[in-house]
């Protein structure tokens, strides 16, 4: 494993971020107030290859790895963490569940569009009912004629309005609990698939939040995602290269506050010289880089390992759930560097902290990840 980005991802780091300077910085906070999705980024990301980073390009993708990809979350999120988690869940949970269990036909339907940015990707697991308690959800899927007839309702789906192609999550067999749940994608337009109530939102509030409803909603035979049953296996083995991406998010998030803080550091002065030259400040400043090597250096044995087809299960869990908490705590340390001017939306680090909070609760919450850590640790 090295521990330096070799040069061509790089360049993929520095075209990220000159991209985010430029398209994302003029219009955060503008998106964040408005809770507006910017959709027509779409294009100009597909462009870049950051709408299929981690796909081949026989399938529109960019044919990078798990490093690069999650070098592209952190760029993104350094400037914007809404555009962060937007390319993470287009790419991470919907078109890789498409890629990883889906037919060659539907990676050529399906797949090929996403990853060239032509279609924005969500993924429907969670509802009103069961968030940690994933596999209790009460979606179904009665088979009928040709296809499949789903009812039910999910929330906190990103893309749950604007997206067009979704995965979901759906019982087949009830009776078998979790080994009954089967994965299907729905194209926006199908009727009876139903946009619902869009959410208000602490944070990341130009990545769009939605419920999605389903009543009647059929769908033909060739819309099952993989095999019958397995959808929520597949789901959970989706979710250990999802757990990379939010870690990613987090790291961005976090590393865009402490830069700021940084700066603001040496710019302010009081009692006569640069706060900077102050020990306290000196200290919380030589923490939040060393917390945020720390996460950088989790998350690329995850990637590394991803990208090596080795198992990521508590390695994954380990980066979310450390990215996340030292991201709470840096956005913190640089609202306090700014002081009064820190809790203002005049300066970053405000909405640096809204959006980092949602990475300890996101695809898997701060417990649970400690949960799936204990297991591994018991299964060595």
């Amino acid at each position: 494993m090295e521990f330096e980005l070799n040069e061509e991802q790089q360049q993929v780091k520095r075209m990220v971020r000159e991209f985010a300077e430029a398209e994302l910085k003029p219009n955060v906070m503008k998106w964040d107030e408005e809770q507006y999705f910017p959709k027509e980024l779409w294009p100009k990301l597909g462009e870049l290859g950051l709408t299929g980073v981690i796909f081949p390009e026989e399938y529109g993708g960019a044919g990078m790895g798990y490093i690069e990809y999650a070098t592209v979350i952190e760029e993104l999120s350094r400037v914007d963490g809404s555009i962060g988690l937007s390319v993470a869940a287009h790419n991470s949970l919907c078109t890789n569940h498409l890629y990883q269990y889906g037919t060659k036909e539907q990676r050529e339907r399906f797949v090929t569009p996403l990853a060239q940015g032509k279609k924005v990707g969500a993924w429907a697991l969670t509802e009103p009912g069961s968030g940690s308690d994933a596999s209790g959800l009460k979606t179904t899927a009665r088979k009928t004629d040709g296809g499949w007839v789903l009812n039910g309702a999910k929330n906190f789906i990103t893309h749950g309005i604007s997206g067009d192609t979704c995965v979901v999550l759906a019982y087949t067999e009830r009776e078998m609990r979790s080994r009954g749940i089967s994965a299907f994608v729905v194209e926006r337009g199908t009727k009876g698939f139903l946009p619902g109530k869009k959410e208000n939102k602490l944070g990341v509030r130009a990545s769009e939040t939605a419920s999605i409803i389903f009543e009647d909603c059929y769908v033909p035979n060739e819309n099952l995602l993989g095999e019958r049953g397995r959808g929520f296996v597949n789901a959970m083995q989706i979710l250990d290269g999802g757990r990379i991406s939010i870690a990613s998010m987090a790291l961005g998030i976090a590393q865009g506050a402490y830069e700021s803080a940084l700066k603001y550091s040496k710019e302010r002065e009081q009692f006569g010289k640069p706060i900077f030259e102050f020990q306290a400040i000196q200290n919380k400043l030589a923490d939040m880089a060393t917390q945020i090597d720390a996460a950088r250096l989790l998350i690329h044995r995850a990637a590394w390992l991803k990208d090596n087809k080795k198992q990521t299960t508590k390695e994954s869990a380990m980066a979310k759930v450390y990215a996340s908490e030292i991201a709470v705590k840096v956005c913190e340390e640089a609202i306090q560097i700014h002081g009064g001017y820190g809790y203002t939306k005049d300066y970053p680090p405000e909405k640096f902290w809204r959006d980092a909070k949602l990475c300890t609760i996101g695809e898997g919450t701060s417990e649970v990840q400690r949960l799936v850590i204990a297991r591994q640790l018991i299964l060595t």
